[in-house]
């Protein structure tokens, strides 16, 4: 009932102050990474950080890195960059007590001198070292317990896809690309006959047929008439399907596909659906691309939920990263997708409108190529540049602004996580400012008067976590209002 009561105030004091209009602010959240190209939590309060040489660390609660890596795999994984690398990690729903954690990278090729070998998809699954846990998890892997659930050579050196997700059912979901090279030559992503170009679905707990694993009773392929069908698929017509994942509240599948020479898109799986085919390389997003072949019918075909040109909405983009449907604890960006663009550096999200979605792009960060995002234990995102050694939290701005417009300042960090915090104010005019900080019983915890510069600090250290109430007033008597958490 006390929770309850506080949320009551907190709509009370910041209902009449806030737009819904949401700025993306990055936090700093760990550094000292390279090229990382995947980010996962193992349900506790560390995040995994994916390295494409093949190295995994762990990120503390506390922004520490493990001084020991938790999986160095560089001598089995291909090192000829671009695309090869370790691409994906999973953990299995039941790493707690089994310790077996998945992962997707690209071998090293058999002859280094073949310019035709390009190594092979390889996912396999590590088992911890069971004599090496604290009481935070698991901290390393035993290397020697390599075992390959799946491997195929790859035709080109590019469009390998790589993302690896347990879903709601408990199997395992692959996602790889279209093997390569401009237009998907050998229109793989459109044959039931090649594991290029698709969503991939696996049961690893358990094995038939010679392999390492079982097809689920309900693939949508595993009867089929044909018997050069792989049962494997579980929905096809993708191009490079450059991260997916799951809503964590629906279990619905969101997908960031790469695009050929106009068009990004994002698809969109519902729970419990499958043999969805999404079109490439007959249509690049819903615009014809290529309708020579076995294209099918038009209304056989999934169409993306949304999709974005390469010359639209600002800056020149090229490449989606996909990402995840926010379900962490902001509520202004609750239920939107993000996502992201390597070339562009902007980070974007789709924000539902009734039945549709729209597009809404953040400040581009220059220079960074992102290339990745996490999700936390609790719902929060974070994301990565592969040309960037820090890890970034996402977190949000309320763009308020005063009805009179005299005052604007911004809170960062915030949340509050290292006992300090810098308030910036941009249109002071001359005025002379107070301010206030409050907790939501209303008793005066800080003040600060006769404010003549653009920025002051704050210590929060003696602060409980929790929600506090900045005010901030000039001398003709105008006010503006901002939240702070403290964690």
């Amino acid at each position: 009932m006390r929770t309850n009561n506080i949320f009551i105030l907190i709509l009370i004091l910041f209902s009449p102050l806030i737009s819904n209009s949401q700025e993306i602010s990055l936090e700093s959240f760990g550094s000292g990474f390279t090229n990382v190209v995947d980010i996962k939590n193992a349900n506790d309060n560390r995040m995994f950080i994916v390295e494409q040489k093949g190295i995994i660390k762990v990120l503390n609660a506390d922004s520490s890195v493990n001084p020991t890596h938790y999986m160095n795999i560089d001598d089995r994984v291909s090192n000829l960059g671009g695309e090869m690398g370790l691409l994906g990690l999973a953990f299995h729903p039941n790493y707690s007590t089994n310790g077996f954690l998945y992962v997707n990278y690209i071998s090293n090729p058999v002859d280094i001198n073949d310019p035709n070998d390009f190594g092979n998809t390889t996912i396999s699954r590590f088992t911890v070292n069971s004599t090496d846990p604290d009481d935070t998890g698991f901290n390393s892997v035993d290397l020697d317990s390599e075992l390959i659930i799946l491997s195929f050579p790859q035709p080109f050196g590019n469009h390998n896809g790589g993302s690896l997700n347990f879903g709601s059912d408990g199997f395992l979901y692959i996602g790889i690309g279209d093997g390569g090279d401009f237009g998907d030559p050998n229109n793989n992503a459109q044959s039931l006959n090649s594991l290029f170009g698709k969503i991939l679905r696996i049961d690893v707990d358990n094995t038939s047929n010679g392999n390492n694993y079982a097809i689920p009773a309900n693939n949508p392929y595993l009867n089929d008439a044909d018997p050069s069908t792989l049962p494997e698929i579980w929905a096809l017509g993708l191009r490079n399907p450059w991260k997916f994942s799951f809503d964590r509240f629906t279990n619905d599948m969101w997908i960031g596909d790469v695009g050929e020479e106009d068009f990004e898109e994002i698809n969109f799986a519902p729970i419990n659906s499958s043999s969805l085919n999404y079109g490439w390389r007959c249509y690049e997003g819903t615009s014809v691309f290529d309708l020579s072949g076995n294209c099918p019918a038009l209304n056989s075909l999934t169409f993306p939920i949304a999709e974005y040109s390469h010359f639209n909405s600002g800056n020149s983009k090229c490449s989606i990263t996909g990402g995840y449907r926010y379900r962490g604890s902001n509520p202004s960006t609750f239920g939107n997708y993000f996502f992201a663009d390597l070339c562009s550096s902007e980070i974007g999200r789709l924000v539902e409108d009734g039945n549709s979605w729209t597009i809404e792009y953040d400040i581009p960060i220059p220079g960074l190529l992102w290339s990745t995002f996490g999700e936390d234990q609790s719902g929060e995102l974070y994301i990565a540049a592969i040309n960037s050694s820090t890890i970034y939290k996402l977190n949000w701005q309320t763009l308020e602004v005063p009805e009179n417009n005299s005052i604007y300042f911004k809170i960062y960090p915030n949340p509050s996580v290292n006992g300090i915090i810098e308030v910036n104010f941009n249109n002071i005019k001359g005025s002379q400012l107070k301010m206030c900080i409050y907790d939501l019983q209303g008793k005066l915890l800080h003040y600060l008067d006769d404010i003549s510069n653009n920025s002051v600090r704050i210590s929060t250290k003696e602060f409980v976590s929790g929600l506090y109430l900045i005010e901030v007033s000039d001398n003709n008597g105008h006010k503006e209002q901002k939240k702070l958490l403290v964690n």
